[in-house]
C-alpha cells in the first residue's frame, strides 16, 4: 500500500489542551462582574476545564445535554466553552436581551438541564424559574454568594461546583461530528431558531479565521473580543485564540468607550472586534481624553456596515487598520472578510479606501453565488443584484430539532441579503431580501412590532421600518393610520408597548398617515414608506 496520514478527530478538547500545553503561561486578563481585574493563563483555564468538564460528568447529565450560559466575556464563560463542549455536552449561550417570552422558549426548546449565570443576570433565573421545567441545575459564576442563595433554593456556586471536578479528567473521545455548541438567532419571524454547531465545524472555522487574510490571529497578539460571547461564540475567537495562543482581554460587562480605552491601553490590546456602536462610543472617549490607542492595530467590524467615516477616523487619526466583515449565526458566523489583494496596491489610496468599504471576499471553506427569483446564477460583475446565497464546512444544514423542514434550496443556505458580487468575490450587501431592522448589531422583527401597534384600539392601521439613526445605523419607525374619529398621541401609542417587548426593540418615533402604500395584493410597500421617512431620525 502506498502510505497514509495520521487521522485525529477534530474537536474542542484538543484546543484547549493545546493552548495549555504549548502556551501555558500566556496571559487572560478578565474584568470580574462586581469589578476589578484577575490574571489567569491558559494554563490555568485548561485545568479549570478538565475540573468543570469533570463535575459536570458527575452529575449525571444526559448524553450531548444542553448546558446554557446567560454571561459576560469572562474567564469563567471561557472555562465553560472548553468544559462543556469537551465533555461532550453542547454549550448553549443565550442572549440576555432577548424578551422574557423569547428565554422561556429557547431554554425550554434546548431541554437546557443546566443554567450558569453571571450575577447581573440572576434576576432573569429567579423570574423564570418556575418556567423552566427541564432545568436541573442553576449555576451562579462566582463564589458562594447568601444573599443570591436566599432569591433562588437550590442555587449552586460555580467556585464549588468546579472544586468537585478532577484536574486530571481524561476528555471523552468524541466524533468529530457530534454537536458542541448552540445559538439561537433573535427571533426575526416567529419564535427564534437554534444553530447547532460540530466540534468539527468549529475548528475548521477557527482554522479559516487563523489565515492571514482573514483575521489572522497570532501569538503576539493581545485580542480584545468585546463582541458578546453569547453572540455566535464571540465571532470564533475563543476558539480562534486558543489555536493561536493570543493573549486574551476579557472585558466584562462594562463596553462604554472609557472602560475599553482603559483596558486596551492597560494591556496593550493589539486586536479588537465588534460592532459599530460599540467603536462609536470608543472613539468619542479616545478623542476627549487624549488616549493615542498606541498599541491597537486592527480591529474586526461586524454585525453591521461600518461607517466610511469610522474607518478613516480609525487610520486616519490612530493609525488603526479596519476589517469589514460579514457573517451570520448559520454560519459560525465568518463568511467574508475585506483584506485585499495584491494587484489592489496599484489602486490610489482612495480607491484603496473605497474597497474597504464593502463586506470583503470569502475565505476558503465559504462560497457565496447570488440568485434570481427563480434561482437563476447571476454574474459576479460587481453590478448586478442578487440573493445571497452560501454553503461551507461551518455553514448549517438545517436548524436544531427542524430537520424536517426544506431549508437549502439545491444545497445552498439563503442569507435573506440582496448582494452584489465582483469577479474576485468581493461581496457588497445592497438591501435586505426582508424587512428585519438591524440596530447596533442586533434584530428587530418589524412583524412583531406591527402586530403589537395594530392592537392598539385607536389605530386603524400600522407599519414599521427601519430608518437610519446616526448613532445604531437602523432604529424602528412606527407608520401609524389613526382609527375614525380617534387621535391617539404618540407617547401613548409607544407606551402601548410596555411589558409586550423588550424596550430596546421599542420604535423610535411615531409618524401619522392617511394610508399605507400597499401593492395589488394588499402588501404594504415599505420601501415606499422607507423613501419618504428616511431622514426623519437623522434630525
Amino acid at each position: 500500500m502506498l502510505g497514509q496520514m495520521m487521522t485525529q478527530p477534530l474537536l474542542i478538547s484538543s484546543l484547549i489542551d493545546h493552548a495549555a500545553r504549548y502556551h501555558g503561561e500566556t496571559e487572560i486578563w478578565s474584568v470580574n462582574t462586581a469589578g476589578g481585574v484577575e490574571q489567569t493563563s491558559w494554563g490555568q483555564v485548561g485545568i479549570n476545564a478538565r475540573k468543570l468538564g469533570s463535575a459536570l460528568t458527575k452529575l449525571g447529565l444526559d448524553p450531548q445535554a444542553r448546558v446554557a450560559t446567560i454571561a459576560w466575556n469572562n474567564r469563567r464563560h471561557l472555562e465553560i466553552y472548553y468544559a462543556v463542549s469537551g465533555a461532550g455536552f453542547v454549550c448553549h449561550t443565550i442572549n440576555p436581551r432577548l424578551f422574557p417570552e423569547q428565554l422561556v422558549y429557547i431554554i425550554n426548546h434546548a431541554e437546557d438541564q443546566v443554567l450558569f449565570l453571571d450575577a447581573t443576570f440572576l434576576p432573569i433565573a429567579v423570574n423564570l424559574r418556575d418556567q423552566l421545567p427541564n432545568l436541573k441545575h442553576v449555576v451562579l459564576m462566582g463564589p458562594r454568594d447568601d444573599a443570591a442563595a436566599e432569591q433562588l433554593p437550590g442555587l449552586q456556586f460555580y467556585d464549588e461546583l468546579i472544586e468537585t471536578g478532577d484536574a486530571d479528567f481524561a476528555w471523552p473521545a468524541l466524533d468529530e461530528h457530534t454537536a458542541s455548541s448552540l445559538c439561537y438567532t433573535s427571533g426575526t419571524t416567529g419564535h427564534p431558531k437554534g444553530v447547532l454547531y460540530s466540534h468539527r465545524s468549529t475548528l475548521l472555522h477557527a482554522f479559516a479565521s487563523n489565515t492571514l487574510d482573514c483575521v489572522g490571529y497570532s501569538a503576539t497578539d493581545v485580542v480584545m473580543p468585546v463582541v458578546p460571547m453569547f453572540h455566535v461564540n464571540a465571532w470564533g475567537s475563543p476558539y480562534a485564540c486558543a489555536m493561536s495562543g493570543s493573549r486574551m482581554v476579557m472585558p466584562g460587562p462594562d463596553l462604554h468607550g472609557e472602560a475599553l480605552v482603559k483596558l486596551i491601553d492597560d494591556h496593550g490590546v493589539t486586536l479588537a472586534m465588534g460592532v459599530p456602536t460599540i467603536w462609536q462610543g470608543l472613539l468619542t472617549y479616545a478623542g476627549s481624553s487624549g488616549s493615542k490607542l498606541h498599541s491597537l492595530e486592527r480591529t474586526v467590524i461586524g454585525g453591521s456596515a461600518c461607517p466610511p467615516s469610522m474607518m478613516e477616523e480609525f487610520r486616519e487619526t490612530y493609525g488603526v487598520e479596519t476589517i469589514h466583515a460579514w457573517g451570520m449565526s448559520e454560519m459560525s458566523p465568518l463568511g467574508s472578510t475585506n483584506m485585499p489583494l495584491a494587484k489592489h496596491a496599484l489602486l490610489s489610496e482612495e480607491d484603496q479606501n473605497k474597497l474597504r468599504e464593502n463586506q470583503g471576499r470569502p475565505p476558503f471553506g465559504v462560497e457565496l453565488k447570488i440568485v434570481d427569483d427563480e434561482g437563476n446564477q447571476l454574474p459576479n460583475d460587481g453590478v448586478t443584484q442578487g440573493d445571497l446565497m452560501v454553503r461551507g464546512h461551518w455553514v448549517l444544514d438545517s436548524y436544531f430539532r427542524k430537520q424536517d423542514e426544506a431549508l437549502l434550496e439545491d444545497g445552498w443556505f439563503a442569507t435573506g441579503d440582496v448582494s452584489t458580487l465582483d469577479p474576485d468575490g468581493f461581496m457588497t450587501i445592497r438591501d435586505r431580501s426582508k424587512d428585519i431592522i438591524k440596530s447596533g448589531g442586533e434584530w428587530i422583527s418589524s412583524v412583531e412590532l406591527e402586530n403589537i401597534a395594530v392592537g392598539h384600539p385607536l389605530l386603524a392601521d400600522a407599519a414599521v421600518i427601519g430608518v437610519p439613526h446616526p448613532k445604531w445605523d437602523e432604529r424602528p419607525l412606527l407608520v401609524a393610520v389613526k382609527a375614525e374619529g380617534k387621535d391617539p398621541t404618540e407617547a401613548e401609542l409607544l407606551s402601548f408597548y410596555d411589558d409586550k417587548i423588550a424596550k430596546w426593540q421599542v420604535p423610535d418615533q411615531v409618524v401619522f398617515v392617511e394610508t399605507l402604500p400597499r401593492n395589488a395584493t394588499g402588501k404594504v410597500l415599505k420601501r415606499t414608506l422607507r423613501d419618504q421617512f428616511e431622514n426623519t431620525l437623522m434630525g
